[in-house]
């Protein structure tokens, strides 16, 4: 499937959030339910803590790595340079979220030397698919939203966004993982698609490339969507997340096992491995239309 940039047949607003918005969705949290609707559940009603992993830091590290590495001149742009970057990288982290130090208190047999070690090999996966001495990101790490169906906000965070000079866009995501599986590829293109309508109903433009870069494996996976395809898209987004509300109404989030379960930080709690979820909360607390339903946006790497 090709396309060039596409005008968007409904022009973008430029208009403040209207009044009528009343939650906000995220890939993120679309991609739970779509899951496993009992994780929607734990993570965004009942908000059950989750211990972040190793390769979940890792990815985070990584992430912030190549975010600072934009801010040096092109030239300076070296496999050296990301390098030493990953130490004062992590240190920053730490001091920011000092809940990362405690992925070394559990036994892990790679420590703390290991770790930084580790991601320093992963940027060299990144060097072996992209060259940055040639590149200038419009954006990284940036936070866009657009409203769809007058209430409901859609929002997430673009690892990078390129724009070409006759205006084309390229919206990139790094994945820290293996290769892509078919299932995690699914996820991945989700997330994309996700940014890809945002873009859309916001600046008026189809991006012309969904680009994941997997750098463990240095592989690129390039998706090009098209207008109509965003139309569909747009509206199994909110289907998503009218299904959501129906759920929440009912109380009823309803395990759905799959070979992803072995990630779970929740099957003690889950009907599906002998576990009893605790009590729907009796009363939620009102919702901030305009955040996602997790507290806090969820960290670079951290869905990996």
């Amino acid at each position: 499937m090709t396309a060039e940039p596409v005008t968007s047949p409904k022009p973008p607003s430029t208009a403040q959030t209207p009044p009528t918005v009343r939650a906000s969705l995220s890939p993120s949290r679309a991609a739970d339910f779509k899951t496993c609707p009992l994780l929607y559940r734990f993570r965004s009603i009942d908000r059950l803590p989750e211990r972040t992993t190793v390769e979940q830091a890792r990815g985070t590290l990584v992430h912030a790595v190549l975010e600072r590495l934009f801010d040096l001149p092109a030239s300076d742009r070296t496999p050296a340079s990301a390098g030493d970057l990953v130490a004062p990288q992590w240190d920053r982290l730490v001091t920011e979220q000092p809940e990362l130090a405690a992925i070394f208190d559990g036994g892990e047999p790679a420590g703390p030397v290991e770790f930084l070690r580790s991601a320093a090999a992963l940027l060299e996966g990144y060097f072996a698919v992209e060259d940055p001495t040639r590149l200038e990101p419009a954006e990284r790490e940036s936070l866009i939203s657009a409203v769809v169906d007058d209430e409901l906000l859609i929002r997430g965070y673009l690892d990078r966004l390129d724009v070409a000079p006759d205006g084309a866009l390229r919206v990139v995501d790094y994945k820290t993982g293996g290769a892509p599986r078919e299932a995690f590829e699914a996820r991945a293109l989700f997330q994309l698609k996700f940014y890809a309508l945002v873009l859309w109903r916001t600046r008026g433009v189809v991006p012309k490339v969904l680009r994941l870069l997997y750098l463990r494996d240095a592989e690129v996976l390039d998706y090009t969507p098209d207008a109509d395809e965003l139309v569909r898209f747009e509206r199994t987004v909110v289907a998503l997340w009218r299904a959501i509300e129906q759920a929440t109404a009912r109380q009823d989030f309803r395990p759905r096992p799959s070979r992803l379960c072995d990630w779970c930080s929740h099957q003690a709690l889950c009907p599906s491995f002998g576990g009893t979820p605790p009590p729907f909360p009796v009363a939620l607390a009102a919702p901030d239309p305009l955040r996602d339903a997790r507290s806090a946006p969820v960290a670079p790497g951290a869905d990996e």
